[in-house]
This record gives C-alpha cells, sequence and structure tokens, in this order.
C-alpha cells in the first residue's frame, strides 16, 4: 500500500496553520482514488514564536516535530523526512500559497508513469496571483537550470513537490534554507532523475513573505551555479568561454574595419585576441574540471551523466594538437616579426607582433598541459573500473569516461 508523507515546515504562521492542515487532511479520499492508501501529515515547527506549534498540537492525527531554535526552510523539511515512513515523500508551504488538493494529480505520474519527481508549477499555464518580480525571477532561474542542464523545467523553485522515497538519496546533500528548492531541481535534472511537472494554481500567502527578492534571489542564483558546477563545470565554462570567443572575434572585426590607425587599431586587435585566448584557456580549465569532478560522481559517469556533448568527440580529446599548432603559430608570428623587421622601433606598433606572439605560446602550452591532465584522469577512472571489473564487481562501461589515449601527437602523425 502506499503512503505519502506531506511536510510542511512552519515559522510563526498561527493564522494560517489550522487551514492548511486541513486541507491536506481533506484530500485522504481523493488520494486513494488514484492509489495512495495513508496520508501522514508532518509539520516541523521551526523556532516559532507565536501559537503554531499549539495550533498543531491540536490535532491528533498530525505528527507535530520542533526545532528548539529556528534552523531553516530547508533544515525543517529534511528534519520530516526524516521521521517519515511513507514511501512517497511530499512537502508544502504552510501559508497556504499552494493547494494541496493537487497532491492527487502530483501523485499520479509516479504511480502511474513512473516518474521518481513531480514538481507542482506555477508557471505552466495554472491561475497564478505570484508578483510579478517573483514571476520573472523564477522564470530567469528556470531557465539557468534547463540551460546547464539542457533538461527543460519550467518553475525550478516551486515549494510544491512529491518525490519517491527512494531517490531522495541522489538529491542529498540539500541546503537549509530558502534555496532549497532550486539546488533540488538542480540536482535532479543533472542526476537524470525522471522529473513531470504539473500545473498547478498559485495564491497570495496569509501574512508577510519570509522571502527577500535580493538576498534570497542572489542565494538562488549562487546556489544553481555552485551545483551545476559540482556535475558538469564545461557547460558553465564553455558558455563563458564561447562568449568570449565571440566577444574576441567581434572586437577584432571592428579593428579592421572601423578604419582607423596606428597604435589604436593594433591595441584594438591585440584586445580582441585577448578575449579569444581567454576564452578559449576558460574552456579548456572547465573541460579538465569536468574530469577531475567526474571523480566524485562514479555512478553519474558509468550511465553517461555529464551533460550531452557537444562535438561527436569531446573536444578535449584535441587539446594535445591544438595546444600544437596554437605554439607553433605563435612561433611562426615572432620568426616572421624579427624577419620582416616589424619589431624595429620604427614600425608602427613594435610591441604587436611579440605580444601576439606571447598570448598563442601560452595558449597552446596551457591546452596541452590540459591534454595530459585529461589524459591522466581518464585513465584513473578506466583503472578503477577494470579494477572492480577484475575482481567480478561489475562489467566495465563504455562510458566511465571519454577515452583519451596518451599517445603524443607527433608520434601519431606518422
Amino acid at each position: 500500500m502506499n503512503t505519502l508523507s506531506v511536510v510542511i515546515p512552519a515559522l510563526n504562521e498561527e493564522n494560517g496553520i489550522a487551514d492548511i492542515i486541513e486541507r491536506v487532511l481533506g484530500t485522504r479520499e481523493a488520494l486513494q482514488k488514484v492509489g495512495v492508501g495513508e496520508l501522514e501529515l508532518i509539520v516541523v515547527d521551526d523556532g516559532s514564536r507565536d501559537r503554531t506549534a499549539e495550533i498543531v498540537a491540536g490535532y491528533r492525527d498530525v505528527v507535530l516535530i520542533k526545532h528548539p531554535v529556528n534552523r531553516g526552510y530547508g533544515a525543517a523539511i529534511k528534519t520530516g523526512f526524516r521521521a517519515a515512513r511513507g514511501n512517497l515523500l511530499a512537502f508544502l508551504d504552510a501559508d497556504g500559497t499552494y493547494p494541496p488538493e493537487y497532491f492527487p494529480q502530483l501523485c499520479r505520474p509516479i504511480l502511474e508513469d513512473g516518474a521518481d519527481l513531480v514538481i507542482g508549477s506555477r508557471m505552466s499555464g495554472a491561475n497564478s496571483d505570484m508578483p510579478l518580480v517573483r514571476r520573472i525571477g523564477n522564470t530567469i532561474f528556470a531557465s539557468l537550470v534547463s540551460l546547464i542542464s539542457n533538461r527543460r523545467v519550467t518553475d525550478s523553485a516551486s515549494g510544491q513537490r512529491v518525490l519517491r522515497t527512494d531517490k531522495l538519496a541522489h538529491l542529498y546533500p540539500l541546503p537549509d534554507g530558502l534555496n532549497f528548492t532550486p539546488v533540488m531541481s538542480t540536482r535532479a535534472m543533472h542526476e537524470r532523475i525522471k522529473v513531470v511537472e504539473v500545473p498547478i494554481p498559485y495564491s497570495e500567502r496569509v501574512g508577510r513573505s519570509k522571502l527577500s527578492v535580493v538576498r534570497d534571489g542572489y542565494r538562488f542564483l549562487h546556489s544553481i551555479l555552485m551545483t551545476a558546477l559540482t556535475y558538469n563545470p564545461v557547460r558553465i565554462f564553455g558558455m563563458v568561454g564561447a562568449g568570449l570567443v565571440v566577444l574576441g572575434m567581434l572586437v577584432g572585426l571592428f579593428a579592421l574595419v572601423s578604419g582607423g590607425g596606428g597604435d589604436a587599431r593594433f591595441a584594438t586587435l591585440f584586445a580582441g585576441l585577448v578575449l579569444g585566448a581567454a576564452g578559449v584557456n576558460i574552456f579548456a580549465i572547465g573541460a579538465s574540471f569536468n574530469y577531475i569532478v567526474s571523480l566524485f560522481h562514479k555512478r553519474q559517469i558509468r550511465q553517461g551523466l555529464l551533460g550531452r556533448p557537444i562535438f561527436p568527440q569531446p573536444l578535449e580529446t584535441r587539446f594535445g594538437w591544438l595546444g600544437l599548432l596554437t605554439i607553433t603559430a605563435g612561433v611562426v608570428v615572432y620568426a616572421a616579426a624579427v624577419l620582416f623587421g616589424w619589431t624595429a622601433p620604427a614600425s608602427p606598433a613594435p610591441w604587436f607582433a611579440p605580444a601576439v606572439s606571447s598570448i598563442l605560446v601560452l595558449s597552446g602550452l596551457h591546452l596541452v598541459l590540459s591534454w595530459v591532465l585529461v589524459v591522466l584522469l581518464s585513465e584513473l577512472s578506466r583503472s578503477e573500473a577494470r579494477s572492480r571489473m577484475d575482481m567480478g564487481q561489475e562489467e566495465l562501461a563504455d562510458d566511465v569516461l571519454p577515452a583519451v589515449e596518451p599517445v603524443s601527437p607527433l608520434v601519431s602523425a606518422g
């Protein structure tokens, strides 16, 4: 028999807690119709200084857990999860903004379609009284999560969800604050948990909101980016790097077509080169970080969950060649500058060619060293997998890490 454990975190909610409890308890019959035979309601009083705990204690069929001091929204939910006995977990706010009447609809994708996490989306067309500022912020955060995970989500910060209890380990660790929900969404996207969104209406809360648009908005953004970096750094570094390369090309093109002359044109060209080189180096760093991070996510690697590749073969496997070509280009630029007298004091911008040469050589050296690091990390990961295979613990997966053969580019050219 399926049991749904609903956790309500509550902080100074004496004006609305009774109403939300009665609304949750009123869903029992509807839950039974979709296959949930038992409902467990847990209210975690997170250090309230009003009558919240006293009101909850008046309901004999509600489990009350009290934090002596305020520990945070996420901490209260996690406390409730630890006490829950259901095979399905859910949570929603105590302020009446989310509709508990939609829990049967949120449970259905799990029970009928094999979903792991169902998010009640306030941004999917249902009636919503969400303030415009928060709607814009939620759209930005959801778009960011979708972009960096390559999986679409419309409401990354929704506070009404249902999930399978056995999937909770894949989502932890989760923060103690209000950024609990966006971090859960980000981790779920990268853990390849099957996520389904169900449109829900959203109402204005009872009482004053505890959410700070600026402070919590920054915390949400920081949490999403940091969580994504622990899974797929190259996606974020790659976007930044690509942006700098494109910007560098535009700056260089402007210098060529603007018609200016003298040191100003050379300075603009050099600025474009620096931007492009910075973009390439940032991408190389991100690719290397991906292999480092992969060692901490062996399960995700074996399932190929580091993100979909942009190129048919990972570009970092070509860093050795690209680095050698870039170094060669830097040497050729400097040799040509000396041969044709571009560095002579009388020539226009005598500093330009040596500076370009230095940028190219250093960038090429970084690419070569990044390639070496990728080779070593790839070999370490595959060696560990082979050891487990030799000991009969598991079969070797082809996608443990993209194989990067530790062969000299010069030798393989023949």
